[in-house]
């Protein structure tokens, strides 16, 4: 078994972000949206036994249910992994969940399939967010303290390096589907297949190299009540840890931003400054690539400036690109240059921000056997955060009818996160 700190186990944890992250570009962000949108463009579409004239609206409850859902079952699991050491086999679980759901989006094939792609997107969703909780549980188990930086970096570089490269390989069978002898349809469920068996394929070098059980736990029969008991424990424990506790808050916060700002970026692109579907997947593709040398970066500039201080840049970062967005209008000229502009800003601290958030919590984690449960406070936390942040943007877009004021108030978001992060005392390895 190889041992904390070991590079090849450290690789082989941080390849996981490789193997999932497809999901995360081309199904949550790039080409099923558009694909989806595509297909029920103008359409009442029928689920669950109710007619729905908004099939957009549709979609974005589906995505809020399945964040509520994860939101509710990873403590639960979580303390069951902890107690029983099975964090690999819960991870193994959700990624094949996820990866045959995305697989199974292939049958979408038209409005009268719409309860095909709304079912699958609701369980893709769950088993990738569920899957993150047990994968970033293991950082602190790969990782020395010292190393946690940059092997969260790493898997972030990873993650982005290969959502890039199958994306690129979907558009160009999506732009040239005659070159395959298929339509752009057909060219769009091929690529939900593809980023299924790349999921699956590739974590399958994860799973190899990950330890199973470093504890060796010895459940009893009643292991879901012990689960439940563990869970209590260490919410207590949380509770009881004010550097912790005030650093989970600075996160909510800054998160309702990030992930909100992330989900509906096309979207503002979209409607708000009436920019073609290239463009924005030309903008997506940008984000992707700076925010690869930005994880870097800022895991270089943390070891040097400290992880509160490399956070509080990027904090600042994020405000401006939320005002900077608010400036901008579908009058001004070459409008979609600006736009490249922002998303290049906001990739250089997406990749940091995400990286930084997620090492930092683990360096604060006191010395403890229940990474899992841990982390899924972590988790909870930013899931509670995107069903806020996105129903306060959608509740100021239908207020105000203009989508800039929206992102504007999630830079009210970002001051206060950085305020609570200014009250954070420094400690052995987060200064």
């Amino acid at each position: 078994m190889l041992k904390i700190g070991d590079k090849k186990l450290i690789n082989g944890w941080a390849f996981y972000d490789w193997a999932n992250s497809v999901y995360s570009l081309v199904i949550s962000t790039a080409v099923f949206p558009l694909y989806y949108s595509a297909v029920t463009d103008g359409k009442i579409v029928r689920f669950l036994g109710m007619e729905w004239e908004h099939p957009d609206s549709l979609y974005s409850y589906a995505l809020s249910f399945s964040f509520l859902i994860v939101a509710f079952i990873s403590p639960i699991l979580s303390g069951i992994a902890d107690y029983t050491g099975s964090k690999k086999k819960f991870m193994r679980f959700f990624c094949w969940m996820g990866g045959l759901s995305v697989t199974s989006l292939y049958f979408f094939d038209g409005v009268d399939t719409v309860w095909i792609g709304i079912l699958f997107t609701i369980l893709a969703s769950i088993g990738f967010w569920a899957s993150l909780v047990f994968y970033n549980a293991y950082l602190p188990e790969v990782a020395h303290p010292e190393q946690q930086d940059r092997a969260s970096a790493k898997g972030f570089i990873y993650g982005y390096a290969g959502s890039v490269i199958l994306l690129i390989i979907n558009l160009i069978m999506i732009q040239k589907p005659d070159l395959f002898g298929i339509d752009a349809s057909m060219a769009s469920r091929i690529s939900f297949v593809l980023v299924g068996i790349w999921w699956i394929g590739f974590a399958q070098i994860t799973f190899k190299r990950l330890p199973n059980d470093i504890y060796n736990k010895q459940p009893d029969n009643d292991y879901i009540w012990k689960g439940f008991r563990e869970l209590k424990i260490v919410a207590k424990e949380v509770m009881n840890y004010p550097t912790l506790k005030k650093f989970l808050i600075s996160f909510f916060l800054l998160s309702i931003g990030v992930q909100t700002i992330i989900l509906m970026a096309a979207i503002f692109g979209s409607t708000e400054l009436g920019l073609p579907a290239m463009n924005l997947i030309v903008t997506i593709l940008l984000v992707q690539i700076v925010a690869i040398v930005g994880a870097f970066v800022f895991s270089r500039l943390s070891e040097k400036w400290g992880n509160i201080k490399a956070l509080k840049v990027t904090i600042v970062t994020w405000m401006v690109v939320c005002f900077t967005a608010f400036l901008l209008d579908k009058s001004q000229e070459n409008v979609e240059y600006y736009f490249y502009g922002l998303g290049v800003l906001l990739g250089f601290v997406q990749g940091a921000i995400q990286s930084l958030t997620r090492s930092t919590y683990s360096k604060l984690l006191p010395e403890t056997e229940d990474h899992a449960t841990y982390f899924s406070f972590y988790d909870v936390t930013e899931k509670i955060a995107i069903v806020l942040g996105t129903f306060v943007y959608g509740l100021l877009y239908a207020i105000t009818d203009s989508m800039q004021w929206s992102v504007l108030c999630l830079a009210i978001f970002f001051l206060a996160s950085f305020i609570i992060l200014n009250t954070l005392k420094k400690t052995k390895y987060v200064q």
